[in-house]
């Protein structure tokens, strides 16, 4: 594997997966070489083949469970970004998969990091760590009620972050990821399969179904713009905390539905229909993530949906 620049390499778990296509490439431009640890049940393979070709990305194929194999291909990393996870929906249909892969491979991967004395470790956290929140905007020091094994999950793992911290210096931020969508999402994601679904049927000629009345809301944040706060998080001088990554809009599906609409360009009107919703409403306070990153999102909601429309097509 080819080394760049002055020896920065990143240990990115999850590497071969949705979030981490838009990211390695900054990476790279940066000057960081990448060593994606994935065990490629649901990673794209060719992606990571192009990557590869240049010989500054290598992939291990491995899971984070195994304690050993995390160890063996941490080693001679500067960085670690751990994005692997097991998803919401996943998390609520199998709770003992979900502790399994998100709680024992976040220690694995954050214990490994430690022990080789890592400059900095990314967690790819969530807004929902949250819950249902009281009052919008989200900040980062409000309660936490984690309702899912994998909201739990996220949240331990900003704790067991800062044991790390306390015990073995490691330095680490968890960005806490609202509704992240965008080209080459997965049309199952829990949170944003609604997009993916509202664009196939407005496409097909189809209305668009809203679950209940259209008012819950989401902070839908483009994936480019994310993958730039992962990049800053990394290279911040302050860490050893969480920060929210979205765009502190509240989006209701009805004006998402509107949105896709225009951008499709039909005259179809949003039928509606019954499911529960786990989380009615969100928006992230970006002060710290302002302050801390000097990071603030670049593209609206219309415009990102507008490109990820012509994407479709």
């Amino acid at each position: 594997m080819r080394v760049n620049g002055d020896g920065r390499r990143v240990f990115f778990t999850g590497g071969a997966g949705f979030i981490a296509g838009h990211t390695i490439p900054l990476l790279l431009q940066r000057g960081y070489s990448v060593r994606i640890f994935d065990n490629m049940t649901r990673g794209d393979r060719e992606r990571v083949a192009e990557f590869a070709a240049d010989g500054a990305v290598e992939l291990v194929e491995g899971d984070v469970r195994y304690g050993g194999a995390v160890r063996a291909a941490i080693r001679g990393c500067t960085h670690v970004v751990h994005f692997a996870t097991v998803s919401i929906n996943r998390s609520v249909a199998d709770p003992h998969e979900s502790i399994d892969v998100n709680m024992t491979g976040n220690h694995n991967v954050f214990a490994a990091a430690a022990d080789e004395g890592v400059r900095r470790l990314v967690f790819a956290s969530s807004a929902s760590v949250y819950g249902e929140p009281k009052t919008l905007p989200m900040r980062e020091d409000d309660p936490l009620q984690p309702l899912t094994p994998y909201c739990v999950s996220k949240r331990a793992g900003e704790d067991l972050l800062g044991f790390y911290r306390r015990h073995a210096g490691l330095s680490w931020i968890a960005l806490r990821f609202f509704n992240v969508y965008g080209p080459g999402q997965r049309i199952e994601a829990y949170y944003t399969s609604v997009i993916n679904h509202f664009i196939q049927r407005l496409l097909a000629g189809a209305p668009p179904v809203i679950d209940g009345d259209g008012a819950q809301s989401m902070d839908f944040v483009h994936v480019g713009d994310l993958a730039r706060a992962v990049v800053l998080a990394l290279e911040s001088e302050r860490a050893d905390l969480p920060v929210n990554i979205g765009t502190g809009v509240d989006t209701s599906i009805a004006t998402l539905a509107k949105i896709l609409i225009d951008a499709v360009g039909v005259d179809l009107k949003p039928q509606f229909g019954r499911r529960p919703v786990l989380v009615s409403r969100r928006a992230a306070d970006i002060t710290r993530a302002r302050e801390i990153l000097g990071w603030s999102p670049e593209i609206s909601v219309e415009d990102g949906m507008r490109a990820l429309v012509e994407t479709y097509r």
